[in-house]
């Protein structure tokens, strides 16, 4: 992971200069000195926020995705294969409104909807790769299912076409794939306007408020997420689980915008906001299906209040609601999820100057979620910066020692 084929800061220099742009302009741009863009080209200073990442590539009119070397190509050619399945994908969504090819008589909806816990298992446990390889087939029976159907049926089999595309475009995020991000994130819009399910196009729009972090598009994604919460607000304040879930979820991707936008007041507006939706679904209620498998709960609620902190830059505050978080509460949330939330906390002792815990933390978060984070930029970045001060620590430490010894350089 060390030895990438080219820095990052190597391939911002090369697409402002492929931009024409003087290194004051795009400081400029990006509300950062000339000294500070000069040092980040020349790999002095390491990228480890996510919001960074996303300005710096708004401002150079790119992909952070062209910055960050993803998808990261493993030496492994195993790894790759991920990519014939994304490839099978993206057939499947671009004949979307086309006849499906399907042998035989797709499935009930009922049924079909049992086979998508296996999904969520997966998505649970950070299996990015095998869910993309369950996708294309899915894809095809509820497209099949929608075609033959009637009814109550369709808008069901529609509805298990959206939330396919739902975990196509999560592990697309994971992995790095900006084409099936959009696409799926379209024909996920596009099948939840058709489902009957009156929560589904809020949680498309939970979808496209991701999208919009890659161009740093803080106002809009609030604005965005504002607009999807209208939508589902009766259903919230009637107690809906399906509607609380979607709402406090909501809630949380609020928080991480305001935090980007470094608005401090909206962030903690936006998590008491969540946390008394987390309250809601803490009242005993008859099991609900979370056919949208959306992860929420009082311990997403306080792995997200951290994560907040980290992107405003505060790692004592995020360090503080570490120590104050109830780990039970942590314990039960799916692997994506801890993982996630073990490198943010290595990024946080990192930034304490305690590499120890940082490097503790980042195998932690490896151990539970190697495919997420072995692949995500915050993870290879903290661990960049981790090996680069342990060399420069050894080369002061060998240069004192041979003064000492009288030794020449």
């Amino acid at each position: 992971m060390l030895e990438e084929r080219e820095s990052i800061g190597k391939r911002i220099r090369r697409q402002r200069l492929r931009l024409g742009m003087p290194q004051a302009d795009f400081a400029a741009a990006v509300g950062k000195t000339q000294g500070w863009v000069s040092k980040v080209e020349r790999g002095r200073i390491e990228l480890d926020r996510s919001s960074t990442i996303n300005e710096v590539a708004a401002a150079l009119h790119c992909h952070p995705n062209d910055l960050i070397e993803r998808p990261y190509v493993a030496g492994n050619a195993s790894e790759n294969q991920w990519q014939v399945a994304a490839a099978s994908i993206l057939r499947e969504l671009r004949r979307y409104d086309l006849t499906p090819v399907f042998d035989g008589a797709p499935r009930s909806s009922a049924q079909l909807w049992q086979e998508t816990a296996r999904l969520h298992r997966l998505r649970d446990a950070a299996a990015n790769v095998a869910i993309l390889r369950e996708l294309p087939d899915f894809l095809r029976e509820a497209r099949a299912l929608a075609e033959s159907g009637a009814g109550h049926e369709r808008e069901e089999a529609f509805g298990i076409y959206a939330v396919c595309c739902k975990f196509a475009h999560t592990a697309a995020h994971t992995l790095g794939h900006p084409e099936l991000i959009a696409m799926a994130c379209e024909r996920a819009t596009w099948a939840a306007q058709r489902s009957g399910d009156a929560v589904l196009p809020a949680v498309a729009d939970w979808m496209r408020v991701w999208d919009m972090w890659a161009t740093a598009d803080w106002e809009d994604s609030l604005a965005l997420t504002d607009k999807a919460l209208r939508s589902i607000d009766s259903a919230y304040e009637a107690g809906e689980p399906l509607a609380v879930r979607a709402w406090g979820t909501l809630q949380l991707r609020a928080a991480v915008s305001a935090a980007r936008a470094n608005n401090p007041g909206e962030t903690e507006d936006r998590i008491s906001l969540a946390r008394a939706a987390a309250v809601r679904l803490d009242t005993p209620v008859a099991p609900v299906f979370d056919r949208h498998s959306l992860t929420f709960s009082a311990g997403n609620v306080q792995i997200h209040s951290i994560s907040v902190q980290l992107e405003m830059g505060d790692h004592a505050k995020a360090l503080m609601l570490h120590e104050r978080a109830d780990p039970a509460q942590v314990a039960t949330l799916p692997n994506s999820r801890r993982g996630h939330h073990r490198m943010d906390l290595a990024r946080a002792w990192l930034w304490d100057g305690r590499r120890d815990k940082a490097l503790a933390e980042l195998e932690e978060a490896e151990r539970i979620a190697p495919q997420l984070v072995r692949n995500h930029p915050i993870g290879r970045a903290t661990l960049r910066k981790i090996v680069y001060a342990e060399r420069a620590g050894t080369r002061e430490k060998l240069r004192r020692m041979s003064d000492r010894f009288h030794l020449d350089g």
